[in-house]
């Protein structure tokens, strides 16, 4: 494969396309010149993959870079810069028409539908857009501006959207803020571990816990890990944040109850992490510090970690070695090949919740989560449902043969101590259904 560019669409690569967007931007400087960066994602992929299988996806994926080369005029750019992102750099641009029109042509371009045997693939998108020096004059807070446009432009149902010179003020400020705050969250005591139950579906008893993270800014705010974890892998403290997760959760866990038998605790481990060489040594060194044996590690990742990455694969079996299990978080939203499930470093996968909270009301969802479950029991693997929130939806997984079920039914996310209260009255409930008194 050639360096810098995506397998699937021969488009530029996000690393490939950011250095790019740097070196255009510093040539637009030179020459007091302009360009328009364009953020551009599949509406509906997600469920696109689900609806009609991987294979489908790709073809979209490929099709969107076939009329995005249709776009560029001789001087711009495109690259893929995520699983259904894509990035249109426009040089020379002279005014915001230019790039409304190039918005247009890409939407003219998508009209007739994907036809792929007796199936057809209706290509919606929403874009947004920033510009340089109008916007910023470097290429991170661009992207960055670009992709808030883009989220304003979905939250509002537009086709695109302008980044807003207020909304860009107010962004990158609270933007430089929080990096500055992350630094020292650590130190500062800011960064604690909340635990949201896991249970086992037969016999609806507890089995452990799902890690998460929670900032507890000076301010009082309480920032979920959606805002914070992304800001730590671009600003390079990921590393930091992870190592200091596992240490907490560990310490933690070994704190809960033995007569309760083992109980496994699950961290999410960041893709970026999934690359790094010395991955086991920092996972084997915060074992070895705070392990306990009636505590099972899980460490769960994305499915597009498992799928792309062959390093990170291997990483992946070297931390089977050491005794803890691998999860695979949101199961069935990314874009694997299903071929990989030969040789999966996994024991578990996590049904996504969009699919699990749709269960009651969509006859598609049934039959993904029917799908994943069977697969995945086929390859020995252990199956768990995210986003359960009441009794129906729970039978519904036990029928489907589901093992584990996580969500609001059983509680939200909660400090270590609300958790340790929550497993005793799990205990009790369970001793006083044994004794016969309810």
């Amino acid at each position: 494969m050639t360096e810098g560019i995506d397998e699937l669409t021969r488009l530029r690569n996000r690393l490939n396309f950011t250095a790019l967007l740097d070196q255009q931007i510093a040539y637009a400087d030179k020459s007091h010149g302009a360009l328009a960066l364009i953020i551009i994602d599949i509406d509906g992929f997600s469920h696109i993959n689900a609806a009609n299988g991987y294979a489908m996806g790709d073809d979209v994926l490929r099709h969107m870079g076939r009329q995005l080369r249709q776009v560029m005029r001789k001087q711009d750019y495109a690259g893929r810069i995520g699983d259904n992102r894509f990035a249109l750099l426009l040089p020379q641009v002279h005014n915001l028409g230019h790039t409304e029109l190039a918005v247009h042509k890409l939407t003219r371009l998508l009209e007739p539908p994907l036809r792929r045997d007796d199936t057809y693939i209706a290509i919606r998108f929403t874009a947004g857009v920033a510009l340089y020096p109008s916007h910023s004059d470097h290429g991170e807070y661009l992207l960055r501006l670009a992709e808030i446009a883009l989220g304003t432009a979905r939250t509002q149902g537009r086709r695109y959207q302008f980044a807003e010179a207020t909304q860009v003020l107010h962004d990158l400020s609270d933007h430089w803020e929080l990096e500055m705050q992350l630094g020292s969250a650590i130190e500062n005591g800011e960064l604690q571990m909340y635990y949201q139950p896991q249970v086992h579906i037969p016999d609806r008893r507890p089995i452990g816990a799902e890690a998460l993270m929670r900032w507890h800014r000076s301010d009082g705010q309480v920032l979920s890990p959606e805002l914070f974890i992304p800001l730590a892998e671009r600003t390079g403290q990921i590393k930091k944040v992870t190592i200091w997760a596992l240490n907490t959760v560990l310490r933690q866990a070994g704190e809960w109850r033995r007569d309760l038998g083992t109980l496994s605790v699950a961290v999410n481990l960041p893709g970026q992490l999934a690359l790094q060489p010395d991955l086991s040594e920092l996972v084997e060194h915060a074992m070895h510090l705070w392990g306990k044996d009636h505590i099972k590690l899980v460490l769960e990742i994305s499915e597009r970690t498992l799928m792309d990455r062959d390093r990170g694969r291997d990483n992946l079996m070297q931390l089977r070695n050491l005794g803890l299990r691998i999860s695979i978080d949101d199961f069935g939203t990314g874009y694997s090949c299903l071929a990989y499930f030969k040789n999966i470093p996994a024991d578990e996968l996590k049904i996504d919740k969009s699919f699990v909270g749709a269960l009651l009301t969509d006859n598609a969802s049934e039959d993904i989560t029917t799908l994943i479950i069977n697969l995945a029991h086929r390859f020995g693997l252990t199956v768990v449902g995210e986003g359960v929130e009441n009794e129906r939806t729970l039978d519904m997984l036990e029928n489907l043969g589901c093992d584990v079920a996580q969500g609001y039914l059983f509680g939200k996310a909660m400090p270590p101590d609300a958790f340790m209260n929550w497993l005793r009255a799990q205990q009790s409930l369970e001793e006083a259904r044994g004794s016969g008194l309810i």
